[in-house]
């Protein structure tokens, strides 16, 4: 067999042009369609158009134009098949053997901030995804292209044998039904959100490839990076990696929980973060203060760890920063001085976010988490926290320096893995206790951690004391303010251990469980 004929109809043309060139130069004969076929005829390559296959005018806007029996006829018959043979050839009908097509720019026009409900419907397209998947289907004798990176390769092929092998054709058939998965899935995302089924009774997701990773969590792990059609920017899908090795499975996870909490804070903050654990968060007049805390609040375990900051790293701070080793500082900019510094060792990863979004101006997301078998499916958690919303349970009413502290806390406290328990002073956290299997051990943790610095600091919790023994362990450690949740059956319990040792206490009535 031979590729005598192809069909061509693209909404993204690049290299469609010099593609289909080529073709007519090795004898393939050309149909095309509306824009496509104007193009390839300005540009001197001989056309046929759709109407003149099919003879029928292209109708209503060119909707329907491609979905006639002689499109698909060509595209589905059997070669082999004598039945098939008699058909085609009764009815004056020929075959297409290479198909060329790609998809209205549906993901582009949603993605515009004015798009309105008619522009986004007016870009699903429906005659494309048909040829595709008709040609997809019959792979056996027709090669489908759906993305111009494979045009050299069909060529090559082409240029040789004047077919492509069904190796090819099967990869490029499986290509196809992923694109058009792909569509549909971004298609009914937006339509079920606008009719406000979020968690619809059959749910579709999509993500583009960003990169191959070297392996996962472990080398015996393969592993890959994809992000959201539509990803926001600011955040380490769409970060811009300006020096360093290239990023790894665990990299990626401790950057993204870095971000995640350095985005609570509208001050200037920076977050080191270990296995996906804040090791030190500090706030400050300006980034160089803000880093000079989170370091100190653990300076043993931010070695090795995942930087973020929340305004543009300066020469200063650089030059702090290339004092330890890190793996990844990433930031919404960096100075070309601060460059100069940083890129000084050739392995450290720096990554530049543009612009960052507040936790209190960001909607919730769906995330999905994998399980075995399935899947769960949540919001995101962006809960803020305003004083309007603290209830002080207690005899003693928080200070003025308490209260700061406390949201402080809370703000970080709400990104440490349950059961989580923080300690915090003077804009910084000293102690986090993460991970635990009972609330009493993160504590002890947390508390050891702080030594000295525990006295006349605040706690938060990430849920409820299931009883008052965590008090009496901070009342000892010279703890002054707590934020806690509440909601125990044994929440007097607390409260009086509190007043008891007059400890200051305000609950939330809001849980921040991470797991």
């Amino acid at each position: 067999m031979a590729i005598r004929r192809a069909l061509i109809s693209v909404s993204d043309k690049t290299g469609i042009v010099e593609f289909s060139r080529e073709l007519a130069k090795l004898g393939v004969e050309i149909i095309s369609t509306g824009g496509t076929a104007s193009l390839l005829e300005k540009e001197g390559v001989p056309v046929i158009g759709i109407s003149d296959v099919t003879g029928f005018p292209e109708i209503l806007d060119g909707r329907v134009k491609t979905l006639h029996p002689a499109v698909h006829s060509g595209l589905l018959a059997v070669r082999d098949d004598e039945e098939h043979q008699k058909a085609m050839k009764e009815l004056g009908m020929d075959y297409i053997d290479l198909v060329i097509v790609n998809l209205y720019p549906f993901a582009a026009t949603i993605a515009k901030p004015d798009v309105t409900y008619e522009d986004a419907i007016e870009n699903i397209d429906i005659g494309g995804p048909t040829m595709l998947r008709s040609a997809a289907k019959n792979h056996a004798f027709v090669t489908v292209v759906v993305d111009s990176s494979d045009y050299a390769a069909v060529l090559e092929e082409v240029r040789a044998d004047g077919d492509t092998t069904l190796d090819t054709r099967k990869r490029l058939a499986a290509k196809v039904f992923r694109h058009t998965g792909a569509y549909d899935a971004l298609i009914s995302d937006y339509l079920s959100k606008l009719n406000g089924e979020p968690l619809p009774e059959k749910y579709t997701v999509t993500y583009e490839k960003v990169q191959d990773l070297r392996y996962g969590e472990n080398p015996h792990q393969q592993a890959a990076f994809y992000r959201k059609p539509l990803a926001a920017s600011g955040n380490i899908t769409t970060a811009q990696q300006l020096h360093g090795k290239e990023l790894s499975y665990n990299n990626i996870n401790d950057a993204n929980a870095a971000l995640a909490i350095v985005k609570e804070f509208t001050e200037p903050a920076v977050v080191a973060v270990k296995h996906m654990n804040p090791c030190g968060v500090g706030i400050g007049a300006d980034i160089h203060e803000a880093y000079q805390k989170a370091y100190a609040a653990d300076p043993t375990s931010i070695f090795g760890g995942i930087v973020a900051a929340n305004r543009t790293i300066g020469k200063e701070t650089a030059e702090l920063l290339n004092e330890i080793f890190l793996e990844i500082v990433i930031a919404p900019d960096f100075t070309q001085e601060a460059l100069d510094v940083l890129t000084k060792k050739k392995n450290i990863r720096l990554m530049k976010l543009g612009e960052l979004q507040a936790a209190a101006e960001r909607k919730p997301e769906w995330l999905v988490t994998s399980v075995d078998g399935g899947m769960l499916v949540q919001q995101s958690d962006v809960h803020s926290l305003t004083e309007a919303d603290l209830k002080v349970v207690t005899n003693r009413q928080p200070t003025e320096e308490e209260l700061k502290q406390l949201l402080f806390g809370w703000k970080v406290v709400k990104h440490v893995k349950s059961n989580a328990i923080l300690l915090a002073k003077n804009n910084m956290t000293i102690g986090v206790g993460a991970g635990q299997m009972n609330r009493v051990g993160a504590a002890r943790i947390a508390i050891e951690q702080a030594g000295a610095e525990a006295a006349g600091a605040i706690l938060a919790s990430d849920a409820f004391f299931p009883m008052g023994d965590t008090l009496e362990l901070a009342a000892k450690a010279g703890i002054t303010a707590v934020i806690q949740p509440g909601g125990s059956i044994k929440d007097e319990e607390s409260i009086a251990v509190a007043n008891a040792h007059n400890i200051a206490m305000i609950m939330t009535g809001v849980r921040h469980f991470k797991h």
